[in-house]
């Protein structure tokens, strides 16, 4: 089957929800150019709607993913501070940044934050256990960071170090 070139080379027998199998670009691009010129009774209603819902999961996801990989970080920097160095403390202060820049872009994150913490826990411990060798049982059951810490650009736990003094 070729390829349209344009929405206008779209043959009008060709379903939105089969552009949609198809080809998922090309049915972005038609159903914002339908959205604009307001031709309400020709958007695929049923599949724009879940992939806006997608969209707000995916913003979900975001924050739980950048939880995981800072508390991983964390807790690689408490327990194993002989290895301790310029790229933990990097992904330290990235994530911490990238969660502050989620937030402020979606406020409406921050009632889920609590809920994100929990699940992101037993993420960030997965990769701790994965880059240090550790077993599971050297980390605590719960997370052993309150979200203010988490997130405060001064909390590095453990004894202190010259990397941060740099």
């Amino acid at each position: 089957m070729p390829v349209p070139e344009t929405n206008s080379e779209i043959a009008p027998s060709m379903a939105a929800l089969d552009l949609y199998e198809i080809d998922f670009y090309a049915w972005t691009q038609e159903q914002s150019t339908l959205l604009r010129t307001q031709q309400w009774h020709q958007i695929d209603l049923p599949n724009l709607i879940e992939e806006i819902e997608s969209l707000g999961k995916q913003q979900r996801q975001e924050l739980r993913n950048r939880l995981s990989v800072l508390i991983g970080h964390l807790l690689k920097w408490q327990y194993q501070p002989q290895h301790r160095s310029r790229s933990w403390l990097a992904t330290l202060r990235i994530q911490r940044l990238d969660i502050a820049t989620l937030l402020e872009e979606n406020p409406s994150l921050k009632p889920y934050i609590g809920e994100a913490l929990d699940k992101a826990y037993a993420r960030g411990v997965e990769l701790a256990v994965g880059e240090t060798n550790l077993p599971n049982q050297t980390f605590p059951k719960d997370c052993p960071y309150g979200l203010v810490e988490l997130l405060d650009d001064r909390f590095y736990p453990g004894e202190a170090s010259d990397l941060l003094e740099e």
